[in-house]
């Protein structure tokens, strides 16, 4: 039997187990990059292994997340992670340069390497045939220590695309579309080969932008194959040296086979508050719309900012609009400047933001109240926007322009003739704001500098064979990251100050959860379907580790999230029978008693001594898993074993 684009990776990278479906495996990684919203706490993690170089190919500390300044706490992280950076051997990428994935894809990634990144959206690099994964920070820092990064085997699934994109509709209507198909929990388990006579129409950033989105189904990771248009994009950004081809066997086989023609799509949007809340952008004509931001990891590049520029050139926005475009990255910025477009732009009316995350992690420009914003980015959860009755919708960049000029949603095919830009031979190399780490002989001397807002990590709780605590949460279901631990520019700034962050806990749920957590010492809570889906981001584990939660039920995770709650030493499982979520009730009285001997058989038994029930709880552990929660996480785990 042939094997996938992904199997081939991982046969060439396997460390320990094999490549069955649903068995663990570990992985040698080439590279990771964190952002600074996850990195300090990442790098606070490595430092406390005691290990003086990363062993990667080459590690990336980017700062595109929290780069609002209103206080010395981001200012601080980032000089922290700089110092860092300099002294363990990891490059660093300064606040303006850009986005972790767009600045990654085209300065660092490379066809056939691995990749983990302290950020969901990772798989980006899919889009020039990596295999990157989103990862909790604490497995960035076991990698960059050499460490394998572990997962279960995924299933195999294949996007065959026929047939050619129509103008006016896009990439992110092809990742809209396999939403739409699949569903936010669709992907999970799996990894998404996208393939087929299609493939050969679409640019690297166009790639990249579906293979961004393949985060929101919950997939492992997405992957293209690395062909001709991979290497002519290589060329352009002077690293035609780091080009191989990639593709699968013909005799390949996959899970799953998913039929798209390009031909027959148009264009979609998604509806709040989920990114798979699909419609066809010309139901909801006339729709008002009072905000339209262009930019994040998904639709940020060159190519997505001279279509708008294009599109916005000789034209005013609508004065009930408020437009922002954010540039994925310096090179980006400096090319539209250079050849023109920027001033369009800017002539319409837009407010050009820098190269950052900003509004698509709530790093300002939120929505009025109640305000209709439509957005390329890739999340619109309730409240993520940072206004909590926001109502955000998800486009592409052309349905974006046509809601700025007509103030309303608008179907771009109406805006005139298909827009036509050309791609520069060559793109615009000035890599001067990557700062190179020290030479291994002078980084000993250097000084790892720390602000005031960078606290302890939390102390280790292991797993209990017996316990009896509240539940002290119940939850429904498609519970996402920024429910349980948001983020915004009130927020962001606190990463690295786990016992702050911890009264923000559950905020978009119940206010009340974090003091109720604290006063009970140790609690359960109750989750639905997909529990924990979104963002990679540990704190999500972390602060409920703070404040006292040892186990979580749900119906079904999301797969970074099940690790990161594991490497936190909580212990995730599920319903044997999901209907048992109607007998638990929030403030019951939980206990679980043998519990060490239930993670072997893979049943642990649950009382409810409110109401007498006694419930079953399903568990699937390695013995490395069940070896981490025995001794309360990862961090843990690995200072036992050294």
């Amino acid at each position: 039997m042939g094997l996938t684009i992904a199997q081939k990776i991982i046969k060439e990278h396997l460390v320990s187990g094999d490549m069955t479906v649903g068995t663990e495996i570990s992985l040698k990684i080439d590279q990771t990059l964190t952002q600074d919203a996850t990195g300090t706490m990442a790098y606070l993690e490595f430092e406390t292994m005691g290990i003086d170089r990363v062993k990667t190919e080459k590690s990336v500390a980017y700062i595109d997340h929290n780069t609002l300044q209103s206080g010395f706490e981001n200012a601080d992280d980032h000089r922290y992670i700089q110092s860092v950076a300099k002294k363990h051997g990891i490059y660093f990428s300064r606040p303006g340069n850009g986005i972790c994935h767009q600045v990654h894809l085209e300065r660092f990634g490379k066809p056939g390497k691995t990749l983990i990144g302290s950020d969901s959206h990772t798989p980006t690099g899919g889009g020039i045939g990596m295999l990157s994964f989103g990862a909790g920070g604490l497995d960035v820092a076991v990698a960059m220590g050499g460490g394998a990064y572990f997962i279960t085997m995924p299933k195999m699934y294949k996007v065959n695309l026929t047939g050619k994109l129509n103008p006016y509709v896009t990439a992110k209507d092809v990742s809209l579309e396999i939403l739409r198909i699949l569903s936010v929990k669709g992907g999970v388990g799996a990894i998404i080969e996208w393939g087929g006579e299609g493939v050969k129409t679409l640019s690297v950033p166009e790639r990249a932008t579906i293979t961004n989105m393949g985060t929101e189904l919950g997939a492992t990771t997405s992957i293209f194959p690395s062909d001709e248009i991979t290497r002519d994009f290589l060329k352009r950004q002077g690293r035609e040296e780091d080009y191989i081809p990639l593709s699968s066997d013909e005799d390949a086989e996959y899970d799953k086979i998913i039929d798209i023609n390009l031909s027959t799509l148009e264009p979609l949007i998604a509806c709040p508050h989920s990114p798979d809340n699909i419609v066809t952008v010309s139901s909801l004509k006339g729709t008002k719309v009072d905000q339209v931001c262009i930019g994040s990891c998904t639709n940020s590049s060159l190519y997505d900012m001279l279509k708008c520029a294009a599109m916005l050139k000789g034209k005013t926005i609508k004065e009930s609009v408020s437009l922002s475009v954010s540039p994925g990255s310096k090179q980006v910025l400096t090319m539209l400047a250079d050849c023109g477009a920027l001033s369009d732009i800017i002539a319409s009316g837009a407010r050009v933001l820098e190269c950052a995350c900003g509004p698509c992690i709530g790093m300002g420009f939120s929505p009025n109240s109640a305000g209709v914003s439509l957005r390329t980015f890739n999340r619109n959860f309730e409240g993520r926007s940072g206004t909590a009755d926001g109502q955000v919708y998800l486009v592409s960049p052309e349905t974006a322009v046509a809601a700025a000029l007509t103030g309303e949603i608008t179907d771009p095919r109406l805006m005139g003739e298909e827009i036509k830009v050309t791609m520069p031979e060559s793109f615009l190399i000035n890599d001067s704001a990557v700062i190179e780490p020290a030479p291994a002989d002078e980084a000993k001397a250097l000084e790892v500098l720390r602000g005031p807002n960078i606290k302890k990590f939390p102390d280790a709780r292991p797993q209990k064979n017996e316990l009896t605590a509240p539940l002290v949460l119940k939850v429904g279901d498609n519970i996402t990251t920024d429910h349980i631990m948001p983020a915004g520019a009130k927020i962001l700034p606190y990463r690295s100050n786990i016992p702050y962050l911890s009264q923000f806990c559950f905020g978009v749920c119940d206010k009340t959860f974090p003091e109720r957590a604290k006063a009970a010492g140790e609690s359960f809570i109750l989750g639905g379907s997909n529990y924990g889906q979104g963002s990679s981001r540990e704190h999500a584990a972390l602060v409920p580790m703070y404040l006292g939660v040892r186990v979580v039920i749900a119906k079904s995770f999301a797969r970074i999230h099940i690790a990161n709650l594991i490497n936190a030493g909580i212990m995730p499982v599920t319903l044997s029978n999901p209907d048992d979520y109607d007998k638990l009730n929030q403030n019951d009285s939980l206990s679980v008693s043998d519990v060490f001997s239930g993670m072997d058989k893979g049943e642990i038994i649950l009382k409810n001594n409110t109401t007498g029930d006694s419930i079953k709880l399903s568990c699937s552990f390695t013995q490395r898993q069940k070896a981490i929660l025995k001794a309360g996480g990862l961090l843990a785990y690995v200072a036992q074993s050294n």
